[in-house]
């Protein structure tokens, strides 16, 4: 058996890429069975969701202007269908002013950028140099994707709490940044390839965070069962005072 052409290469780790997109686009469901359960969007954030969908678009219109580039809009169809299911749910259970910042999110990003983006690639960018400019746009936005959960990151250091960090989420974003990380440099095709570098650094991080704190609890748990503690002391204060008030003996009981 032959050494594997690179053309053979690029197919494998396309596909393979397209499997575990799909589950990192699968990953969130438990969060939001959550959300559905508790009908309450909580402490999560829409704002990965938002750039998501914004990736999805952006690299389904790339793939679409280039050529041989199946296995892109495959997933990205797929993942545009996905990220507006979650963003709908978000909408429906998050609280009025998580709401109206998600939707202003969609608007800007969502409709906004990309609708400005399509206007001037087709009307001030000719021919093969389309292909180019929106690669360099998905460029930009693949770093978005991969550096959004900074912001879940920081929460995690800040509260010392996985709770809103899920394991399986930030293991296949390690995983599939390194599957297209490698499909984009058999296709020699750098606007795949370079994000993901990126993408595989905050994964591992990610995991790193997961594992040091795993089993802690945050300090708003810990806030929240010392305000539950003291509202249970306050109310057995309560009791007892009420209790005594009505032991005293009365005026006519005295006489």
């Amino acid at each position: 058996m032959g050494i594997l052409t690179p053309h053979q290469l690029a197919f494998i780790f396309g596909l393979l890429g397209n499997i575990v997109s799909f589950l990192v686009f699968l990953a969130p469901v438990p969060t939001f069975l959550i959300i559905y359960k508790k009908k309450s969007s909580e402490g999560y954030h829409s704002i990965p969701y938002v750039i998501a969908l914004s990736s999805a678009t952006l690299l389904l219109y790339y793939g679409l202007l280039k050529s041989n580039a199946v296995l892109i809009i495959t997933i990205n169809s797929i993942g545009c269908v996905i990220e507006v299911i979650y963003l709908m749910l978000y909408l429906i259970y998050a609280p009025q002013k998580q709401k109206s910042f998600t939707i202003k999110l969609i608007l800007v990003f969502n409709v906004g950028a990309f609708a400005l983006m399509m206007v001037i690639v087709n009307f001030f960018v000719k021919g093969p140099n389309r292909v180019t400019a929106v690669g360099c746009v998905c460029a930009v936005y693949n770093v978005a994707v991969f550096s959004a959960p900074l912001s879940i990151m920081r929460r995690v250091i800040k509260t010392k709490s996985v709770e809103y960090m899920p394991f399986s989420l930030s293991f296949f974003l390690t995983l599939c940044a390194t599957m297209w990380f490698f499909y984009g440099l058999f296709v020699k095709d750098m606007v795949i390839a370079l994000p993901n570098v990126l993408g595989f650094l905050f994964g591992i991080a990610q995991m790193i965070l997961y594992l040091v704190y795993k089993g802690k609890k945050g300090n708003e748990s810990n806030q929240k069962q010392q305000e539950c503690t003291e509202m249970k002391m306050n109310l057995t204060e309560d009791d007892k005072a009420y209790t005594k008030d009505n032991n005293q003996p009365t005026d006519l009981q005295t006489n």
